[in-house]
């Protein structure tokens, strides 16, 4: 039978705390073997992967991965594996998709995606518009320019006032009062017949008054009625939907310096690599369009 060490006989760390020693044992064998075995996977590992920091970037690694080739792998596997439906719905009949429920669903949740990083920046997240900058609401039915998905399929790869796209939507609005075409007289009573048509409170005689200035001046783009005229973008004033804000001060600002509000040209026909596609464009057109549009 083994008799236990004498004391005297093991080695100490010198320690002394209360009368007890701290011993210094070795490792066990296996466990610095171990230590051993993982400074050598971890030299081996910068070696072969991305790791050490140069000047100009880093090593490579022996087995040239990165995370973007990773990346890019698997976008390509995916479009691969989408290549059928996109196909499919870059040359279908913008009317017939909600016809195709395989189809309809694939452009909704695509086109939703789209959306989410090309256009919620000015449109917001769920598509409400953002007035303080005069983004539109998508979720409604009063368009500017339209509201059918082909209309909305064009307004989304031409844009709007954009230098990009020759075929951009483009009206412009005079600065009515910035360009001393209307004195700020005039300008307060047409500002009483848009509240009035709108149905909001205002001043009846003054109303009366901006009636006529307003047949003489307005009602060219944006009917006698004030209802708007979608093929060139005027917006309807009748109504309580507003780009800008239709309170008395609002539409005095725009009438006194006009609106000029812009949108890009999506298609990558005029935007490169970072234009959508003609699929890409037919998927948020569908996806807009059955946010709210009754056209």
């Amino acid at each position: 039978m083994n008799k236990p060490d004498k004391k005297d006989d093991v080695e100490t760390t010198g320690h002394v705390w209360d009368g007890i020693e701290e011993l210094d044992s070795p490792m066990p064998r296996w466990w610095v073997w171990v230590f051993y075995l993982t400074i050598i996977w971890a030299v081996g590992y910068t070696i072969a992967y991305p790791a050490w920091p140069m000047i100009n970037g880093a090593t490579t690694g022996l087995l040239g991965y990165s995370t973007r080739g990773e990346v890019a792998e698997d976008i390509a596997r995916v479009d691969a594996s989408n290549a059928e439906i996109l196909a499919r719905l870059a040359t279908a009949d913008l009317t017939a998709i909600r016809d195709d429920a395989e189809l309809h669903t694939f452009a909704v949740n695509a086109g939703g995606s789209i959306f989410a990083a090309n256009c919620s920046q000015c449109h917001g997240r769920g598509a409400a518009g953002v007035q303080a900058g005069g983004y539109p609401n998508l979720l409604d039915d009063d368009w500017l320019w339209g509201g059918d998905i082909e209309q909305i399929a064009y307004t989304v790869t031409h844009g709007i006032r954009n230098e990009q796209s020759m075929d951009s939507r483009y009206s412009q609005m005079p600065a009515f009062g910035a360009d001393e075409i209307l004195t700020n007289d005039e300008i307060d009573a047409i500002v009483q017949h848009v509240l009035s048509i709108s149905g909001q409170d205002h001043e009846a005689v003054l109303a009366g008054v901006g009636s006529t200035l307003f047949l003489d001046n307005c009602a060219a783009c944006h009917g006698d009625a004030g209802t708007g005229l979608q093929e060139i973008g005027a917006p309807n004033l009748s109504d309580a939907i507003w780009l800008y804000g239709g309170d008395a001060d609002t539409i005095r600002t725009t009438i006194q310096n006009a609106r000029f509000g812009a949108m890009p040209a999506w298609s990558e026909e005029f935007r490169g690599a970072s234009g959508l596609s003609l699929a890409e464009i037919n998927a948020v057109a569908t996806y807009v369009h059955q946010l709210g549009s009754a056209q």
